[in-house]
């Protein structure tokens, strides 16, 4: 299979992202209840184009990755924070998810971060694993954070210099 082409998130992209973000939920790496319709924008307020990377496979949008500040504070300003990544089932195992977190630390570095920084449920297993060789380091447990599915998920902070 080709390598994913990445770029910036454009307008248009709203309701493929949109899509692609029902498609893929589940309590695997989502806190928050399976949204039904009307659906809201994918873009809003906070989260705009410019803050997601997008994959493309093939001529069709494969994933993305948010890249955002995690909090509000200029003392926090030296660290970027991945705050949702999602690949299309379809093509899962092809790379995209990798090229996504390579290309979102990238963006961070690009941007003048010192420090990306990430959570994680605990059960998702393939995600941990892709962040430990992205060079991610467990920095932290919040044990039993969430209670999804009828189940106590931990909450994993993950984190890395640039």
């Amino acid at each position: 299979m080709p390598e994913p082409y990445i770029r910036t998130a454009v307008p248009e992209d709203e309701e493929a992202l949109g899509r692609l973000d029902r498609a893929v939920w589940s309590y695997r790496h989502a806190v928050r209840p399976r949204e039904q319709p009307p659906y809201e924008p994918f873009f809003d307020d906070r989260f705009g184009p410019r803050d997601h990377l997008v994959a493309e496979l093939g001529g069709r949008l494969a994933g993305y990755v948010r890249l955002g500040f995690p909090t509000p504070l200029a003392s926090n300003a030296h660290v970027r924070q991945i705050q949702g990544l999602a690949v299309a089932d379809e093509v899962r195992g092809n790379g995209v998810g990798r090229a996504l977190v390579r290309a979102a630390v990238e963006e961070a570095r690009r941007q003048g971060a010192r420090r990306i920084t990430l959570r994680v449920l605990g059960h998702n297993t393939p995600a941990r694993r892709l962040y430990e060789s992205e060079g991610f380091a467990v920095e932290g447990i919040q044990p039993e954070e969430f209670r999804l599915a009828g189940e106590y998920v931990d909450d994993v902070l993950m984190g890395r210099r640039l």
